[in-house]
């Protein structure tokens, strides 16, 4: 039976905290680019918020796997995995792109998005903890 996968409580809220930044941010993209007639654009922009959600998720649960592995050569399967699901997202975001232009840059925008979301959710807590220390 395989160990279950837990990831610390820190990580998990502060992906929950960027999830949901992420959502208000997709609404508001949505509501705004409506009477605007972008709504295709901000479509695949939540399109790529979303995948910037679930690469993260990812990225948590391969890490919380690596450091359980017991492999003799673990680090070149986490490679191996990260490079996979990097590769994965970035030819699916390249392709609707391509296949959707213009509209479909929105998914690589939302990517982009998604990424300083997470750096900004993250680095607000650190920032006060280090002010009160």
């Amino acid at each position: 039976m395989q160990p279950e996968l837990t990831v610390p409580q820190v990580a998990d809220s502060t992906f929950r905290r960027a999830v949901i930044v992420a959502c208000i941010v997709g609404a508001v993209a949505l509501i705004v680019s409506l009477p605007l007639g972008y709504l295709a654009a901000a479509a695949f922009g939540c399109l790529g918020l979303g995948l910037g959600m679930l690469n993260s998720r990812l990225v948590q649960l391969s890490v919380v796997r690596f450091a359980r592995m017991e492999s003799s050569r673990p680090k070149r399967q986490f490679v191996g995995s990260v490079v996979m699901r990097l590769a994965l997202i970035t030819v699916l975001a390249l392709a609707l792109a391509l296949l959707f232009r213009p509209e479909g840059i929105g998914v690589i925008v939302g990517l982009g998005v998604f990424q300083l979301l997470m750096i900004v959710v993250a680095a607000v807590p650190m920032m006060k903890e280090m002010r009160r220390s």
